[in-house]
């Protein structure tokens, strides 16, 4: 284990409440340690003494300080000496240094509040272990576990350390971050009742790595509460990462507080801010302070579903949407466009350089970037018939191309594990779908916005298609490109650095949309019309019609 913690952090200074990559350390403001405590249970009024509160990267004590001041004031309140309190905290910090601080600061905490020295040092030495949480915690059982889990990549952490722990923690899939190994660890160690209290980056809340994760969540536990901080004032220093805070406990699930903290809510006190927060969880409607908004749900997610909690009455409204709306893929198919493996040999303008018949158009993202569909004069070099590969035999000028590219084609992994095919792209080919007219969506942009290919290119793979046999496909993107649209992709999906969306077909397949039979022939007339002139402003009103959606309503949700 030594050797695990000398070659994951050292000499990487303290994690401890570390929401950023590992360029350094970015300390949590108390108003937010006072806030999750409160919200989590640990507080004075509470038998403290007789649980165990785990902090799992205690660093020099941000958490564990605040924790030991309810600790030895929940003790006088019910007449216990402090030193009956040896197994009520256990914290773990890897650095040593910082450990020692951290021990320190529990002495000092101690003994300004009248313990004896022997005792102060005695209970300190024994609450604060410097090891590796995460190769201990399945050791034991806890009744909180409370902290913020360091914020680190997989790939930043040597490759044997990350073996280990995706060995010990099945959550921790794709490139997932660290922290995601905190939160199952600490699910597996409470008690019936007991919550694990985080403030911690909420990415895994929506994206594909967080899947088994949430998974696990919600087949055992309950989300009590979340709190998206992205804007609050709630670090010391600035920080890149999108911070939320979580309670979840080992119960059955029944309502959620979904709250947004912001600018200017830490000028709340912390237990009025939990007040308000617990006040919302028992159905109450209380008046909420500049920068905090809340609301009750009543039903959560479940599975691998995302959990779009970017806002309370964003999430309010989505439930709303949809339970009363099919999902697009319903009445539509939604794909995406072919991967070649190797875009230099397969994608080419010259349209003498095979047999013509070898030679689909091809759509691209660059091709739709003005809201029409202006092809490019790009071809896919097709190896494909409706049978499967092509023989090279029938066909004398690709097979001299292919060859002549043979070695690069070769080293691609799909040819690798197919050594027959070693001139296919990575996905097949479907030729119907080039004649087919369908809807265009880009994978990274900034807004919705649907275009229509009438049936003359096939897509790329940085192109989504949507495809319908129900559906009037300018009526389908006059709605896709309307605020609702973009209210849908922005709730399920994560935006880039810069500002970007990624569009994918798992959060487009996810939209709701009405029953085409439902969609009157003023309200298709004027979708067609928005869809045809980029008309937004139209789209939205008719699209807010359809839906049966009031705009303020829409505009809360979506923050603009």
């Amino acid at each position: 284990m030594r050797c695990i913690q000398q070659s994951l952090f050292a000499p990487t200074p303290s994690t401890q409440s570390t929401i950023a990559e590992p360029k350094g350390v970015v300390y949590t403001k108390r108003w937010v340690v006072d806030l999750l405590l409160d919200i989590a249970g640990y507080k004075p009024e509470c038998d403290l003494a007789s649980a165990l509160a785990v902090e799992p990267a205690a660093g020099d004590g941000a958490f564990l300080g605040p924790m030991i001041e309810r600790l030895v004031e929940s003790c006088a309140r019910r007449n216990k000496p402090i030193s009956d309190c040896a197994g009520s905290l256990l914290a773990y910090e890897l650095d040593e240094e910082s450990a020692a601080s951290a021990r320190s600061l529990a002495v000092n905490i101690l003994r300004g509040r009248g313990a004896d020295p022997i005792v102060a040092d005695t209970l300190s030495r024994g609450w604060i272990r410097t090891a590796d949480y995460l190769l201990e915690a399945t050791s034991f059982n806890a009744d909180f576990v409370i902290g913020n889990p360091p914020y680190i990549r997989l790939e930043d952490i040597p490759e044997g350390t990350a073996s280990v722990y995706r060995q010990a923690y099945t959550t921790m899939r794709g490139r997932a971050d660290l922290y995601v190994a905190f939160f199952e660890a600490a699910l597996h160690q409470l008690r019936d009742g007991g919550a694990c209290a985080f403030i911690c980056a909420d990415r895994w809340m929506r994206n594909q790595y967080g899947g088994d994760l949430r998974e696990l969540v919600t087949g055992a536990f309950a989300v009590d509460v979340v709190i998206e901080m992205h804007d609050a004032d709630a670090f010391h220093e600035e920080v890149d990462a999108y911070p939320a805070i979580t309670v979840i406990r080992r119960q059955r699930q029944q309502s959620t507080v979904v709250a947004s903290a912001r600018r200017g809510v830490e000028n709340t006190p912390p237990r009025a801010l939990a007040g308000m927060v617990l006040a919302t969880a028992s159905g109450e409607t209380p008046a909420l302070p500049h920068g905090l908004s809340a609301a009750l749900v009543h039903t959560w997610f479940t599975g691998t579903d995302p959990w779009p909690c970017h806002s309370p009455e964003q999430l309010a409204l989505l439930r709303k949407l949809e339970d009363r709306f099919p999902r697009l893929e319903l009445s539509a198919k939604v794909g995406i466009g072919v991967a070649t493996g190797n875009d230099r040999v397969f994608i080419t303008k010259d349209p003498e350089l095979v047999e013509p018949s070898r030679l689909l158009k091809l759509g691209l993202a660059a091709d739709i970037l003005d809201g029409a569909m202006k092809w490019s004069g790009h071809y896919l070099v097709d190896p494909w018939n409706g049978d499967g590969l092509v023989r090279l035999e029938d066909f004398p000028r690709l097979r001299a191309y292919f060859e002549k590219h043979q070695e690069a084609l070769k080293k691609r992994h799909t040819a690798t594990n197919n050594v027959r095919g070693w001139y296919k792209t990575i996905d097949r080919v479907t030729h119907d779908l080039t004649n087919t007219p369908k809807l265009y969506i880009a994978d990274i942009k900034n807004v919705l916005d649907p275009v229509l290919d009438s049936g003359m290119t096939y897509p790329h793979h940085n192109l989504y298609f949507v495809q319908s046999d129900e559906w009037d496909l300018e009526v389908l993107g006059g709605l896709l490109m309307s605020a609702i649209g973009q209210f849908f992709v922005e709730s399920y999906g994560l935006r880039m650095r810069g500002g970007y969306l990624r569009f994918q077909a798992q959060y487009l397949r996810r939209i709701r949309v009405p029953d085409f039979r439902a969609v009157s022939k003023p309200l298709a007339n004027d979708l067609v019309q928005a869809f045809r002139a980029r008309d937004r402003q139209l789209a939205n009103r008719a699209a807010l019609e359809a839906y049966g959606i009031d705009r303020c309503e829409m505009e809360a949700a979506l923050g603009h």
